[in-house]
């Protein structure tokens, strides 16, 4: 099991989640035909679950549907794509929202302790690059530290509605947000660092309860991050 994998996820869900990353990766390109059969023996696993899984794929609007077992992959075009990120954007909003309301104080003191963590990764990383010396080892742990805090964002909200259709709303995948945050690093050592200053804002908002305060910090810090990582050079924008 990854890192990424939920230890409470069920084939239905694997299916899903891995064919909707292979249509954001391009690995399956629009137009493209899909068959019940062909996915359950690229998948190794039976057609019930790849059923289920093309079933909430085709609600997501990412196939559609030609024949009783057969599919291709839609085309996104941008205007569903900037849609797509606005729902995101209000879904990571209320989330914030609800976080304030929720939150207990150890949950707020733990969201504290990871960004102690993610500071000591920044004096890292911008010491190692003011020597010109590699930082996508210590990158990849900063981006990692900063999941677990958006993990634990979510954990505060208590509202497990909202998280899931956060999962199946997201213009980035979780892997491909990493791709394309470090490409951007590559092009440019100082992309995204100062960024992660809003996340303590946050956190002050979700300690003194303040869910508008909250809402808006993270209205306004996910749609510049967004925007960022939708505009990497030489890539297309795809929807898992």
């Amino acid at each position: 099991m990854t890192a990424d994998e939920d230890p409470r996820e069920t084939l239905a869900d694997r299916a899903y989640r891995t064919v909707g990353d292979a249509i954001s990766a391009g690995e399956l390109a629009p137009g493209e035909k899909i068959t019940e059969r062909g996915l359950a023996e690229r998948l190794s696993m039976s057609p019930t679950p790849v059923r289920e899984a093309i079933r909430r794929l085709e609600q997501d609007g990412l196939i559609r549907r030609t024949g009783p077992r057969t599919v291709v992959v839609a085309d996104i075009g941008t205007t569903a794509v900037e849609d797509l990120a606005e729902v995101e954007i209000a879904l990571r909003g209320l989330i914030a929202r609800f976080a304030a309301r929720h939150a207990t104080t150890a949950q707020v003191d733990e969201l504290d302790a990871i960004l102690d963590e993610a500071d000591d990764l920044l004096i890292v990383i911008k010491q190692r690059d003011a020597e010109d010396r590699p930082v996508e080892k210590h990158l990849n742990t900063l981006l990692d530290t900063m999941q677990r805090f958006n993990d634990a964002v979510a954990a505060c909200a208590g509202n497990a509605v909202l998280v899931r259709l956060l999962e199946q709303t997201r213009v980035f995948t979780r892997a491909e947000r990493r791709t394309r945050t470090l490409e951007r690093v590559r092009a440019d050592h100082r992309f995204g660092l100062d960024r992660y200053t809003t996340h303590r804002a946050l956190v002050r908002a979700l300690r003194a309860g303040d869910s508008a305060a909250a809402e808006q910090i993270a209205i306004d810090d996910v749609r510049g991050g967004l925007e960022d990582l939708r505009h990497v050079p030489g890539q297309v924008t795809r929807r898992r």
